[in-house]
């Protein structure tokens, strides 16, 4: 009998592709999407009509505890992506951060004691590690909080930790490396370079572009999140996806102006810069601590990654706003 699986944040970038996977592997799949008087699924309503019907749409707010607990019953497993991401944001609006990623966080916590739920897996973020005290960086990095984003995400872990320590919970917290492709909104850095090569402009706005990161597309980050969930090896562990590869953002940028229009140029523009103490100035991941505890390997290498979606973009820029700063 198909296992019952519960995506918070199945209607996002990361938990659309996850949802499809799982979908894929056979599970039943429950997604929790964000409630909204539009009745709007995100990503889910981009889905093909026949996968669509096989999923049950639970909408919700991942603050209410009450409607978590309810969208909790009858599912032996939670992977839970719902959550605030975008730093600049939180720069402005930390109470909304800490009121999503924490209370939401220990909304599902508590659901799952009480309904004695299979496994529980907590997305977490490279970018609790803020920048590199040594590399490649692995599961037992120094945490720092550089954003309000990334401080409420180790407290989310660290909530997390706790129930396994204190109640047994059989969680994994699962600290993805950055993800790109298909669906990724304009608020990341890669999507951002390719929809303004793409509307024709040929100065290009960044900020910073010296930081490097470590790169997953969102296929090989799915596949990692299931395969943690699916090895009895990963309770009470902490998890890396990494490519365990780096590049720097203007490395970046030159990789896809070449691909797109190799006459386009950089420009720094002054309000896209993280104050200085708050950019993460290198992110290369470990990725040794998935491989033992799962069969999980990359797939994807960036130069497929990146044409994958540079070709999906190109077929959905009606869903980007290109004249402005998404943050």
């Amino acid at each position: 009998m198909a296992k019952t699986v519960l995506v918070t944040g199945a209607d996002g970038f990361i938990g659309s592709h996850l949802t499809e996977m799982l979908l894929e592997k056979g599970y039943d799949v429950k997604a929790f999407t964000f409630y909204n008087s539009f009745n709007n699924w995100g990503w889910l309503d981009t889905l093909p009509e026949g996968k669509l019907s096989e999923i049950n749409i639970f909408s919700g707010d991942i603050r209410d505890p009450n409607g978590v607990r309810e969208a909790m019953r009858g599912v032996d497993m939670v992977f839970h992506l719902a959550a605030l991401i975008a730093i600049p944001f939180s720069y402005h609006s930390p109470d909304s951060y800490v009121d999503t990623n924490i209370k939401g966080t220990l909304n599902i916590l508590q659901a799952a004691r009480e309904l004695e739920t299979e496994k529980i897996m907590i997305t977490s973020t490279s970018e609790v590690y803020g920048t590199a005290q040594y590399v490649p960086i692995d599961e037992k990095h120094p945490f720092q909080g550089q954003s309000p984003y990334s401080a409420t995400k180790i407290g989310a872990d660290r909530l997390a930790e706790s129930f396994y320590r204190s109640f047994e919970l059989p969680v994994a917290i699962v600290r993805p490396f950055n993800t790109y492709g298909p669906r990724q909104s304009a608020r990341a850095v890669i999507p951002t370079i390719i929809t303004q090569l793409l509307a024709g402009k040929t100065e290009i706005k960044l900020g910073a572009i010296t930081p490097t990161r470590d790169f997953n597309y969102v296929k090989d980050t799915a596949a990692g999140f299931i395969a943690i969930a699916e090895s009895d090896k990963t309770v009470g562990e902490e998890i890396n996806i990494a490519s365990q590869k780096e590049i720097s953002i203007g490395d970046l940028a030159d990789e896809i102006i070449k691909q797109i229009n190799p006459m386009a140029k950089i420009i720094c523009e002054e309000q896209r810069l993280r104050p200085d103490k708050s950019e993460v100035n290198r992110l290369l991941g470990s990725n040794n601590k998935i491989k033992q505890l799962t069969d999980w390997r990359p797939r994807y290498t960036l130069s497929r990654g990146l044409g994958e979606t540079i070709e999906w973009i190109s077929q959905n820029m009606n869903c980007y706003k290109t004249n402005i700063y998404n943050i």
